[in-house]
């Protein structure tokens, strides 16, 4: 299991910014009955974890002698810099069945991409429900049973890891094969999807990130 220090935050507010200039993260980890903790973590660690484990795999939170198993349940970035700028822990039991959304990897070769057609990915991503041990970091589909143009692959087609399952329906599509456009059918795509002069919107300035101490909703957030 992934594993991350953290510790035990005081500063709040406006003044979580000192965190971040010295490489940083503020966070906070609720759940599993226990009050929400402030912490802080280093950038640096965060980005290589949640690389690895994303936030449908499990993570050894370390708070000094305690250890935490935690989902990455949710991360703020800043809309210019495209960096984390807070992050949510979520403590699990882990004798619990929890849902979590995980990534589709998308997989193997597909005889009906090689003729031409043009993979449609419906879904990144599917909710399922298993033991936190048991929760997957991706979900695999495999392309190569797209045999012709107009085949889909759905959620009866996966092949699940033991103990995970999902409440979507069998017949929900994840991926189809479109047959290949012709010229006249791309170019008459293209003008239907041009927009017209008076929809483009202009944006003069980016929103501004909220910041630690502005009131956030649900349970276990912060306010100032």
């Amino acid at each position: 299991m992934t594993s991350i220090k953290a510790e035990k935050r005081e500063i709040v507010g406006k003044k979580v910014k000192k965190l971040r200039v010295g490489g940083k993260i503020p966070a906070v980890m609720y759940g599993a009955g226990e009050k929400g903790l402030l912490l802080e973590i280093s950038g640096h660690d965060f980005e290589k974890v949640f690389k690895q484990a994303g936030e449908s795999s499990l993570v050894e939170l370390e708070i000094g002698p305690e250890r935490k198993n935690v989902l990455i349940h949710d991360v703020a970035y800043d809309p210019i810099k495209d960096v984390p700028v807070h992050v949510d822990f979520l403590q699990v039991r882990m004798d619990k069945l929890i849902k979590a959304k995980v990534e589709l990897l998308f997989e193997g070769d597909s005889q009906a991409i090689k003729q031409g057609g043009i993979l449609v990915k419906v879904h990144h991503e599917l909710e399922i429900e298993a033991l936190p041990v048991d929760l997957p970091h991706q979900i695999k589909i495999d392309l190569s049973k797209l045999k012709n143009f107009e085949d889909k692959f759905t959620v009866s087609d996966l092949d699940f890891p033991k103990g995970v399952k999902t409440h979507a329906a069998g017949e929900e599509v994840l991926a189809l094969i479109k047959s290949p456009r012709t010229e006249e059918e791309l170019k008459a795509e293209e003008v239907a999807a041009a927009p017209g002069i008076e929809s483009i919107e202009v944006l003069t300035k980016k929103e501004k990130p909220i910041e630690e101490g502005e009131a956030k909703d649900g349970a276990g957030k912060e306010k100032e």
